[in-house]
């Protein structure tokens, strides 16, 4: 970030996105692009509303000392000259308390409004939601409005009027002032008249709005009482907004809540002026005495919470995944960025608030900054748990949601620390500060302790990262015997039938391949489920525990190891890709074949990712990453509305970090993680390279398309910027009797997470076509063998034979029914096999009759070959799968699962240990 980025973030920022939440928010409601309009601009104005009249009154104070000491300094000028008349009048104005600086303050309204108008250019001059929407007699928000023609002549009006009205409150306003003052004034009419002439009429719009109430404002300055007609004004207006919520009721109960809800607010001022003028309320002169150090140390604090700490801790807990391949852009930028945008909002807004309020003013601010702190503290610390994966879009992959006991309890606790923190407050400013100093101390500890192990971990990366640039080539030969063996991570099992009966073409493109419909793995996630599918039976989570003199990283990265190794001895040319976490790193570590020869190792994932949706992805998780650290300072009740599905508020028009799902036929935005995994199978056939090299080729590779769960724009299944299969439907489907028991077994398509799951399915096999396709046409496809695997499945409720009843409620069993097919040499047509497998049987599958009894090089043990399934198959049920936790010698305790013969028949399971590092058997 250069200097004027940093600068643009810390003063600009937090105003912008001020901006963006409140038209977010409104725009929700109202639906309405014009009627937001209105409504931003009226909250902007109440807002700054006290700074600008203090602002104001600054200005009448620097006023009325200059025209006392109008004539003084008159007198001098004309008096004396050079030297001698700069000394008399620093004289002057040292005996009547004034200096030269003081007229600064005549242009603080000025200084106040700059910053505004750059944030609301920015915004509204670049807001999509404006385009082609027509308000009034205004055709198009998002250009100039054109109002009037004379001839081939198109006079834009808005900003004309913007400027009368701006002339009419700076006649009324300047009244009194000296000259200079009305050419200020007068100069900034004419100067935005030119430069928003052009602008579009959305922007013009809200300035005009501005002006408008700067007016109203200038009016009751003028006016005598002007706080009864103020609270008869809101009164009137608040009638008005019942009367407009009570119109939807039985349509909308939120816009019933909001309309009736600001409605009732704006008549809080008349009922305090009726009970005060019955004597029911007493007003008693007390004497306010600010904390200006209280208020500063609870800003430092929300700055380093939400702006650093929380942002660091969603980095620190797996820094390589905010990392993409072919454009690196390091993660601490983010927290940079966020820091920025916590230090504008905290240190910088906050203070001038607080700085231009009065004595009551800031008192009520540092007791309101103090309740904010303890409340922030509480909801990070303490609520907002147990809410699934956080994606690096910084999104649930569950969703975001808590019961009305939760967010009661959570009110509950709230409201009574409130009450803890005022009497602190009132009896012990004293020790509230200190308590916030050790606070600050130790928030910025943590946070410096979350940035190192980052940057350690990052640091560690880039260097190793200089050796693994190359581009990836897969070669396969001609002539001799090619070996693939290809993990689509988390790929659903039970999907192929269902796939294959909607589209059959598929079963062309797949000619040769035996689909195996019985097939377990020994784990839900990737750290259980990939060591056994990699180096065979030895590696199931059974054996890894029993090997407990033995790291867990050793033991998966000599899985690993097992067959490049085994087929590099055998003079094969052996290609890795994406080795699901090598060295258990989320980046994986290739330098775990360096000490294999001949092994070409490379990581495609992220590699064809388009540049300039990746500059806008990084744009928006600057931006976000400050959101989610103010969503996690916030009551559980707000959390949902400003997540957002993960939007954050956010109004940019092509969402590159994440789709948003609206339902289960319609989406917006891209997926960054799918696309980076999807262009590499886009990209399969010119990564392969054909050769006539006799020796033939091993290929080891990994793809995580299944593995991220987006809604595609059917029929072709293809990522759009917006999805809508409203014409196609979702429903559940049927596999047909082409594949036996599974035609009559129906596949759930009841969510847009089920739908999400399909489609990601989908998508990976049209792709896998296209290369077998491609193998076919270039001489490569009959001689080279093919493993389709998956290290894991996912249950999302999709098969009613494989949800099985555990505890109160259920699992299921789908978790552990991965993708298993396979294609000989030669091999004809499409089959289907429910032979009991699991992606153990892989390693042996994949040396068959190449390698003459194939024996694990690292421990000299035969690779198994489906004997070992005669007993029963062990599996660890677990939730801890992040290898930064589940790392040391034996897995973590966990629930163990037996099966036999066939994964369909529920009698066939057993619980065989719950909290135990192996099965009880």
């Amino acid at each position: 970030m250069s200097f004027g980025s940093v600068l643009y973030t810390i003063l600009i920022g937090p105003i912008k996105l001020f901006f963006e939440i409140v038209y977010s928010c409104v725009y929700s409601i109202t639906a309405n692009p014009g009627i937001s309009i209105v409504f931003l601009s009226l909250a902007i104005n109440l807002l700054v509303l006290p700074l600008y009249m203090r602002a104001d009154a600054m200005q009448e104070e620097e006023k009325d000392i200059q025209n006392r000491l109008s004539r003084g300094v008159s007198h001098i000028r004309k008096t004396f000259k050079g030297d001698e008349r700069m000394m008399i009048l620093q004289t002057y104005y040292r005996q009547n308390h004034y200096k030269p600086t003081y007229v600064l303050r005549g242009a603080a309204p000025l200084f106040l409004e700059i910053p505004f108008f750059i944030a609301a250019y920015s915004f509204l001059s670049n807001l999509s939601i404006l385009e082609g929407v027509s308000f009034g007699p205004i055709a198009d928000l998002s250009r100039p409005d054109g109002l009037l023609s004379l001839g081939a002549l198109t006079v834009n009006l808005l900003p004309i009027l913007m400027t009368l009205v701006n002339f009419v409150s700076s006649a009324i306003f300047t009244k009194g002032y000296p000259l200079k003052t009305k050419i200020q004034l007068y100069g900034m009419a004419v100067f935005f008249l030119i430069f928003l002439y052009g602008s579009p009429s959305g922007l013009v719009f809200y300035w005009t709005l501005n002006n408008l109430f700067s007016l109203v404002k200038t009016v009751f300055y003028k006016i005598k009482h002007p706080k009864e007609v103020l609270t008869v004004i809101a009164s009137v207006a608040g009638i008005a907004a019942i009367a407009v919520g009570v119109r939807y009721i039985g349509i909308s109960i939120v816009r019933v809540i909001f309309f009736t809800g600001a409605g009732v607010l704006l008549q809080l001022p008349a009922a305090g002026m009726i009970l005060g003028k019955k004597g029911l309320l007493r007003h008693t002169e007390r004497k306010y005495e600010p904390a200006p150090r209280l208020f500063i140390l609870c800003m430092m604090l929300m700055m380093l919470l939400a702006g650093v700490m929380i942002p660091a801790s969603v980095v620190r807990s797996s820094p390589l995944e905010f990392v993409s391949v072919n454009s690196f852009y390091h993660p601490l930028w983010y927290v940079m960025s966020a820091g920025c945008l916590a230090f504008g909002t905290f240190m910088v807004w906050c203070d001038v608030f607080y700085g231009l309020a009065k004595d009551k003013g800031r008192v009520m601010m540092e007791g309101a900054a103090c309740c904010l702190c303890v409340f922030s503290i509480i909801d990070c610390m303490f609520f907002g748990r147990g809410l699934g994966t956080l994606s690096t879009a910084l999104m649930f992959e569950d969703g975001m949601s808590y019961t009305p006991l939760q967010q009661g309890i959570n009110a509950l606790i709230l409201a009574v620390a409130a009450v803890v923190v005022v009497l602190i407050y009132r009896k012990f400013k004293n020790v509230l500060a200190s308590v916030l100093l050790v606070g600050v101390i130790a928030t910025a500890c943590m946070s410096g302790l979350y940035l190192y192990q980052s940057g350690s971990e990052l640091a560690e990366y880039s260097e190793r990262a200089r050796s693994e640039e190359a581009m990836a080539e897969l070669p396969l030969s001609r002539t001799g015997k090619n070996v693939v063996v290809l993990m689509l991570d988390r790929a659903m099992g039970e999907y192929i039938p269902y796939i294959m009966e909607e589209k059959p073409e598929l079963m062309e493109a797949f000619s040769g391949f035996t689909y195996y419909s019985n097939t377990i793995s020994y784990g839900g996630n990737t750290n259980f489920g990939a060591p056994a599918l990699f180096g065979g039976y030895e590696y199931t989570p059974v054996e890894l525990n029993l090997r407990d003199s033995e790291p867990l990283v050793d033991k998966h990265d000599e899985a690993l190891k097992v067959m490049p190794r085994m087929f590099s001895e055998q003079g094969y040319d052996v290609t890795v890709c994406d080795p699901s976490y090598a060295g258990y790193q989320w980046i994986p570590d290739l330098s775990i074949y360096d000490d294999i020869p001949g092994v070409h190792a490379y990581i495609t994932d992220g590699a064809f990712v388009d540049e300039e949706l990746q500059a806008v992805f990084i744009t928006e998780s600057k931006r976000n990453f400050f959101c989610y650290g103010l969503m996690k300072t916030m009551p559980l009740v707000l959390q949902p509305t400003f997540y957002e599905r993960g939007n954050y508020r956010s109004l940019t028009p092509l969402d590159t970090r994440s789709q948003g799902v609206h339902d289960i036929y319609t989406a917006d935005g891209y997926d960054s993680k799918f696309m980076q995994a999807y262009a590499v199978l886009e990209n399969m056939s010119s990564m392969t390279k054909v050769t006539d090299d006799g020796r033939g080729s091993f290929i080891m590779m990994v793809n995580n398309t299944t593995h991220e769960p987006v809604l595609l724009q059917k029929e072709d299944y293809e990522m759009v910027a917006h999805v809508d299969n409203t014409e196609y439907g979702e429903e559940e489907r049927s596999a047909g009797e082409a594949f036996g028991d599974a035609g009559e077994r129906r596949l759930h398509m009841d969510d847009s997470v089920q739908a999400m799951e399909y489609h990601c399915n989908m998508a990976a096999y049209l792709k896998l076509a296209e290369w077998f396709r491609y193998l076919k046409e270039n001489g490569v496809y009959d001689n080279t063998r093919i493993i389709l695997v998956a290290d894991h499945g996912e249950g999302r409720d999709q098969m009613d034979d494989l949800i099985y009843p555990f505890g109160d409620g259920t699992m299921d069993l789908s978790a552990y029914f991965p993708l298993l097919m396979v294609k000989d040499y030669d091999a004809t047509g499409f089959h289907v096999s429910d032979e009991f497998m699991s992606n153990a049987d892989v390693a042996g599958i994949a040396t068959h009759d190449i390698i003459d009894r194939p024996v694990n090089p690292y421990t000299g043990k035969p690779i198994g070959t489906g004997m070992e399934k005669k007993e029963k198959q062990y599996i660890l049920r677990s939730d801890k799968w992040k290898v930064e936790e589940n790392n040391g010698n034996t897995f973590l305790p966990g629930v163990w699962l037996s099966v036999h013969d066939d994964i369909w028949d529920q009698d066939n399971w057993e619980v065989v240990g719950i909290d135990t590092t192996l099965p009880e058997v």
